[in-house]
């Protein structure tokens, strides 16, 4: 509740201090997203005791990075460890109100799921444009938040990206969604971990692209819930 509070304070705080901002570049715009995130992170180890680490090699400039994704953590993670993430995200959520403003200036790739095979074409080509830049793309390739341990979902989408961008798909595997999981008003305290796992080359065969990418995410995010769940009892099972 205490993180919740201070949350809103920070967020509402900086949002409205930061409206002058939608007028300038979207690096400005990124920096003080930075900073907004960094003071997020503070109030969540104060408050809950919850941080995360990293593990493997971060990509340096333009490369695909396909994320499990289980918990809003590495939403607000990936800001501070990839610097300047071009995310691919949902339209919807750039209605939000500030939150979703800011977003929009960032250089997002935003997707209008409704728009079918029109908006894949466009993914790939806003993919293609942003890591033309030498920025990081960062995609998860299942589309949302799941619970850890549930049958994953991987969408072909991150297939299209990869065989048109031509970069090297770095995996990421997690366990985030232990400590914060997917609408869960609970925080739970320990080291969440993010994994980025060795990259696949460019130029797979489309299936079996997706299959390697899905079994290495898998394996190694289940092999993460199973090494924080032996260091934190009090984790869920």
């Amino acid at each position: 509740m205490l993180f919740f509070a201070l949350f809103q304070v920070w967020t509402l705080t900086l949002g409205t201090l930061y409206l002058p901002l939608l007028g300038t570049s979207p690096k400005v715009v990124g920096k003080a997203a930075t900073f907004w995130v960094k003071g997020v992170f503070l109030i969540l180890r104060l408050t809950c005791g919850l941080s995360y680490q990293v593990r493997g090699t971060v990509p340096p400039g333009a490369a695909l990075v396909a994320s499990k994704h289980q918990s809003t953590l590495e939403t607000f993670a990936f800001r501070l460890i990839l610097g300047d993430p071009a995310v691919i995200l949902k339209q919807e959520l750039l209605r939000i109100p500030f939150f979703g403003w800011y977003l929009g200036k960032t250089g997002v790739i935003a997707i209008d799921r409704s728009a079918g095979t029109k908006a894949l074409k466009e993914m790939v080509k806003g993919a293609e444009a942003q890591a033309a830049k030498g920025r990081p793309v960062l995609i998860f390739p299942e589309g949302h938040r799941q619970p850890v341990g549930a049958p994953p979902e991987y969408h072909t989408g991150i297939a299209m990206v990869y065989a048109g961008i031509g970069l090297p798909c770095v995996p990421v595997a997690l366990n985030t969604g232990l400590f914060w999981g997917r609408g869960s008003f609970a925080k739970r305290s320990g080291i969440a971990t993010i994994w980025f796992l060795d990259p696949i080359a460019p130029g797979m065969d489309r299936k079996a692209f997706m299959a390697e990418l899905q079994a290495r995410i898998e394996k190694a995010s289940a092999d993460l819930a199973a090494e924080a769940r032996a260091q934190y009892p009090h984790l869920p099972r």
